[in-house]
């Protein structure tokens, strides 16, 4: 399967897709805390605060975002990403 890079500060993702794969018990774990804007602002109580956050500047969201199929992955975890590549084999 191929891979595809997308520029998510172009093109972001839609509130449809963050509402979808971001899991509300671990909303922080798809936000990007090490991006200056992050720093400026207050912790988000919500999932639905990270995703207005997220909606405003697309720098707060963890990247890449890897998408397979119905699988998606944010930030950077090698150990996730070779699963989900193996899962074809």
């Amino acid at each position: 399967m191929a891979v595809q890079e997308v520029d998510i500060n172009r093109e972001p993702p839609s509130r449809d897709f963050l509402e979808k794969h971001i899991d509300a018990g671990r909303f922080l774990d798809f936000v990007s805390t090490r991006s200056p804007v992050f720093k400026q602002r207050p912790l988000p109580r919500s999932k639905q605060e990270a995703i207005d956050l997220m909606m405003e500047n697309p720098n707060l969201i963890k990247r890449p975002i890897l998408i397979k199929g119905s699988s998606v992955v944010f930030g950077f975890d090698k150990a996730r990403y070779s699963n989900e590549i193996s899962k074809d084999r």
